[in-house]
């Protein structure tokens, strides 16, 4: 079956869609991490992964509170572990239905426990689940993460600039002290390389409760 139909015939057409690392750890195995190394970097990851489960409960939570027959946006990631799976988490526990797009890669199941069943979609090519990830988008959450992560922002960055995205996508990268060391985005601007105006086309937070408001009061209800 199409993609598209088979959204469809789950009522999946909005997400809110979070992307971050693999790696970071879920509480219950910070212990065992420890024991293991004190010292390892997963460990600054550990945050992250409390405030993602937080911050999709909340939306999840807000999502199902709207005047709808369907619950109207629904929290979207890799369907993978880590971040991924904090997101998942955050909105299972609040009661309501989440997506995964998983990509499937030899001798690995990537399938986290906490995704809707009927909402879990394998893809072969990472292009095809690129390309759902951002058609069915109203909002994107940006955690700390590697190569990956940074590929899936800087593709949705690149497809708002060029207007072939031309929707309104309002996009959270939550973690200043990560994004501040990561990119100067500032730099950019300073070569030239982009425009002042682009430094708009994205919110830097690290409150759950700053990244919930600017995501609600900018997602658009239809009733």
């Amino acid at each position: 079956m199409h993609p598209k139909a088979q959204f469809l015939s789950q009522g999946l057409q909005n997400t809110i869609v979070v992307f971050g690392s693999a790696r970071a750890p879920a509480p219950e195995d910070i212990e065992q991490i420890k024991a293991a190394n004190p010292n390892d970097p997963r460990l600054k990851l550990t945050s992250y992964y409390e405030q993602t489960v937080e911050l999709t409960n909340r939306l999840t939570q807000w999502s199902l509170g709207l005047d709808a027959e369907e619950q109207p946006f629904v929290v979207c990631t890799g369907a993978g572990p880590g971040v991924m799976m904090a997101a998942n988490r955050g909105a299972h526990e609040a009661g309501g239905k989440n997506a995964g797009l998983a990509i499937s890669l030899p001798n690995e199941s990537v399938f986290n426990p906490y995704v809707t069943p009927e909402l879990y979609f394998e893809f072969h090519y990472f292009f095809t689940r690129k390309f759902w990830f951002a058609y069915l988008a109203k909002a994107l959450i940006i955690m700390p993460g590697g190569f990956g992560t940074l590929d899936e922002l800087f593709e949705v960055l690149t497809l708002i600039q060029t207007k072939k995205i031309e929707r309104s996508l309002p996009i959270v990268l939550f973690g200043k002290e990560f994004w501040n060391k990561m990119i100067n985005f500032e730099t950019l601007v300073e070569f030239g390389t982009i425009s002042p105006e682009d430094l708009n086309l994205f919110h830097l937070s690290d409150q759950v409760e700053d990244a919930f408001q600017f995501i609600t009061s900018n997602l658009k209800v239809e009733r």
